[in-house]
């Protein structure tokens, strides 16, 4: 009984410990951004404007959109590189469809990104085959399908209702910003207080385990593919009534970005761990980089590429000490 006593005694501060390298590993990113943007404010007045926090974050709205499905399918164990390519082809649809109502040029982007995402679902679920070769060719299937529908820019007349939708705002506050909140808050519920996203979890944490337990890893596969293309679709939508335009060539490497933003928001690679609040913090923290290098003005836009990949091996150097620590 003594033996027992303290084999108990001794498993809860590891029990304890690994908490809190699992909450470390999932909420850091909140601390880091934080502090960034506390140093920005105090070496940048504008920085902490409301029309400069405003800006960030409705710039943020459309590739927060595809980190929420590309978070999906990173925790189910996948990973989707067609995202990108789905934005472009969605602002062509969206701006064809324009002249139809705002429903039907926010409604076809949304279904067509659904019907890629069933394509790729598909073929990983159904077919076995590897995630990043079929999704790395929906990208250029996509692109190339998006150039056949768009040589050149397609303008959207402004007095379509469906521009105001991304020029427009609702109690002070940009549309862009509303629907972020919403689709980020509705993705977190549905990973966190649904059997669906304990199946997303429990498929990216062990598949074979997953499917000892019951789960149907086909059908989550495809939903989460579904999840991603729709909501890519949904942002190529929004990216094309804010610009009252479509181009195919728009969204191109956002697949890189979504998985960045991601990753340093506490989801791994390796799939079966990540939050939604991690991933918007992610995505948050990229657009503070990117308005910090516009705050200093000499400095060329490419080194937000280069802050963010430098983020983004941190991020990875951090998840992988934590994920070793946490098996001990």
């Amino acid at each position: 009984m003594t033996t027992t006593a303290t084999s108990t005694g001794a498993a809860r501060p590891k029990l304890k410990q690994g908490r809190a390298l699992e909450l470390a590993q999932s909420y850091g990113v909140i601390g880091v951004l934080l502090l960034l943007s506390g140093i920005s404010a105090l070496l940048f007045p504008s920085f902490a404007t409301s029309a400069n926090i405003s800006a960030i974050a409705t710039a943020a709205c459309f590739i927060g959109l595809i980190t929420i499905g590309q978070s999906f399918v990173l925790i189910s164990g996948g990973i989707d590189l067609s995202v990108g390519s789905m934005v472009g082809l969605g602002t062509v649809i969206a701006a064809l469809a324009a002249p139809l109502g705002w429903m039907a040029a926010l409604g076809a982007p949304i279904l067509a990104g659904a019907a890629m995402g069933l394509v790729n679902g598909l073929l990983i679920g159904k077919a076995r085959m590897a995630p990043f070769i079929v999704t790395l060719s929906a990208l250029l299937a996509i692109k190339g399908i998006a150039v056949a529908l768009a040589s050149s820019s397609i303008i959207i007349d402004s007095s379509n209702g469906f521009t105001r939708i991304g020029n427009g705002s609702f109690l002070g506050i940009s549309n862009l910003i509303w629907i972020l909140v919403l689709a980020f808050a509705a993705a977190g519920l549905l990973l966190n207080r649904t059997a669906f996203g304990s199946s997303v979890f429990a498929l990216g944490g062990n598949e074979d385990a997953a499917k000892m337990m019951g789960t149907d890893v086909t059908r989550i596969k495809v939903i989460v593919y579904i999840i991603s293309g729709a909501l890519a679709g949904l942002a190529g939508a929004l990216l094309a009534s804010r610009l009252s335009s479509g181009v195919s060539t728009l969204g191109t490497g956002y697949e890189l970005i979504s998985i960045a933003a991601a990753v340093i928001g506490g989801v791994l690679l390796t799939g079966g761990v990540g939050t939604m609040l991690g991933a918007l913090c992610g995505v948050l923290l990229i657009g503070v980089i990117q308005n910090i290098i516009n705050q200093v003005g000499s400095l060329n836009a490419y080194y937000q590429d280069l802050v963010t990949g430098l983020f983004l091996v941190l991020a990875v150097i951090v998840q992988g000490i934590l994920s070793n620590r946490r098996r001990k």
